[in-house]
């Protein structure tokens, strides 16, 4: 069972910010936290996604995003990708990572990616670009996204955060059966970590 569950959207800035604080924590204890990421899409088609140069992101940023990133050290932008792309594709392409056993880094690199290089995480091509980056199959990744082989997979999973684990906002944390709404700092993961071995 690991150590630390979290549902996440690859468009969403905060989750980013998340993983960053769960590499300290680990750097923090000296070893390595057993991290397991779940898929929640905060905008599922065909709800229209937000765009960047619109008043709602560009405020949000500006308040919240921007000034807690420079607070935590982590290179961010708002990325430029107009409108946001859905995450599905890049969720179907996170059970193919995770089937072979790269799950984690799949996570990490939509993240850097969409926040701090502005590419288009909801298009085949990039995606499948990104994969290769990380050591998978280029062509078995691609042909899966294209036939939509994970579809399925992923909807399920969807289903699971949203009708088991009760899941409305992300990052949301389960560590050792506790459930966590929010972003939490390095130090406080390691105090929930430390408290509940």
């Amino acid at each position: 069972m690991p150590a630390i569950t979290i549902y996440s959207d690859y468009v969403c800035p905060f989750c980013f910010l998340a993983e960053e604080e769960v590499v300290k924590a680990q750097r923090m204890l000296g070893k390595e936290i057993e991290v397991e990421w779940m898929p929640f899409e905060l905008r599922s088609e065909p709800t229209p996604t937000l765009r960047p140069e619109d008043n709602y992101l560009q405020t949000t940023w500006k308040n919240s995003v921007y000034p807690m990133a420079e607070e935590l050290g982590v290179k961010i932008q708002l990325p430029s990708v107009s409108p946001q792309p859905y995450s599905h594709l890049a969720f179907e392409g996170f059970q193919f990572a995770k089937e072979h056993g790269k799950g984690n880094a799949y996570t990490h690199r939509m993240f850097t990616a969409f926040f701090q290089e502005s590419q288009d995480i909801g298009d085949i091509e990039v995606l499948t670009q990104l994969a290769a980056e990380i050591g998978l199959d280029r062509e078995a990744f691609r042909e899966a996204l294209i036939s939509r082989r994970y579809k399925a997979v992923h909807e399920v999973a969807l289903k699971h955060a949203f009708e088991e684990k009760k899941i409305t906002a992300v990052p949301t944390m389960i560590i050792k059966g506790h459930t966590i709404r929010g972003m939490l700092r390095a130090q406080d993961l390691v105090k929930v970590l430390q408290s509940t071995e």
